[in-house]
């Protein structure tokens, strides 16, 4: 970093362990990046007195607020994330504020890096078998499964519209059936959306 590590301490005098704990998740976060310019790291103990509706003086909680300057970007954890409720513990707070302070670089990295996450296309499929009165069908999919489906998986439409050789669009659950993959929603589509003839 260009400037040193910057930490704040409100309402509490930290403990050794405490200061090391923050100093080597900061460590942490420049590898991710090393191009960090500066961070400031705020933690305040929250008492009663500060929280309406409690009994003054106990301590309620802990909150983190992270600061990181970048190269063209600031990027900062505010809130509390994570289960504040763990918070009373100043560990599992600053780990849940560093974690998230992770993520949010990593975003950052990916983004200057040009890498944009793709979203699979959904999978398609023909219905190839029905059974109305039990409420359930089986749908090829163009990738050489065959998937359940029930009734009310069925969006857009009635399950009773649906008929044999019609194209379809689903999500897919695993694990959902002891059986295999089960369709989570399925909706019928043009046979020209159809991407590829099961």
């Amino acid at each position: 970093m260009e400037t040193p590590l910057e930490l704040s301490f409100n309402n509490f005098t930290p403990s050794d362990a405490v200061e090391a704990r923050i100093r080597k998740r900061v460590q942490k976060l420049e590898r991710y990046f090393e191009r960090i310019t500066s961070c400031h790291v705020w933690v305040d103990a929250i008492h009663a007195s500060q929280a309406p509706g409690r009994s003054r003086g106990r301590l309620v909680s802990y909150a983190v607020r992270i600061e990181l300057r970048v190269p063209g970007s600031d990027l900062a954890i505010s809130r509390k994330p994570g289960d504040i409720n763990a918070h009373k513990n100043i560990m599992v707070a600053i780990r849940d504020s560093f974690d998230a302070m992770e993520r949010r670089l990593k975003e950052y990295v990916s983004k200057l890096r040009g890498v944009v996450k793709s979203h699979p296309e959904p999978l398609q499929g023909k219905i190839t078998r029905l059974f109305p009165e039990q409420g359930y069908g089986f749908v090829a999919t163009t990738d050489g499964q065959e998937i359940y489906f029930h009734e009310h998986s069925v969006i857009d439409v009635d399950f009773a519209a649906l008929a044999v050789g019609m194209p379809v669009e689903l999500s897919t659950a695993e694990g959902e059936s002891p059986d295999g993959p089960q369709a989570t929603t399925l909706r019928p589509i043009r046979a020209q959306q159809l991407a590829r003839q099961p």
